[in-house]
């Protein structure tokens, strides 16, 4: 079993920026990927970035140049460190684990950005 556990979100206007964390704890082996979806309101979730067991990383093309996703093995942790913030960036974002064909979810964290 995994545990996901995400930082605070929180409220910044547009242009500003915002880092989330996501720790992970228990049986944390042979993770194939993690990262970071997002749901805004009336909308479907949506992958925002993604890092693979390899370091190889991928983004939505709407936040490529803005976000940027990294890791920290040792404290088990990845992180979103988002930039030049936009009103469309409000959603609520959730981390995930992949660990073969299973994933496992943060709890999610509201991020608002106002114009």
């Amino acid at each position: 079993q995994v545990h996901l556990v995400e930082s605070a979100g929180g409220l910044v206007q547009a242009g500003g920026s915002l880092r989330l964390s996501c720790a992970a704890s228990g049986s944390t082996f042979s993770i194939n990927s993690r990262g970071w979806y997002r749901q805004a309101p009336g909308k479907q979730r949506e992958l925002v970035a993604g890092i693979s067991s390899g370091g190889n990383t991928n983004y939505a093309d709407s936040v490529k140049g803005r976000f940027t996703i990294s890791r920290d093995n040792g404290k088990n942790t990845v992180y979103l460190q988002m930039n030049s913030l936009k009103p469309e960036d409000t959603a609520v974002y959730y981390c995930y684990l992949q660990q073969g064909l299973r994933y496992y979810w943060g709890q999610g964290t509201q991020v608002t950005v106002s114009s």
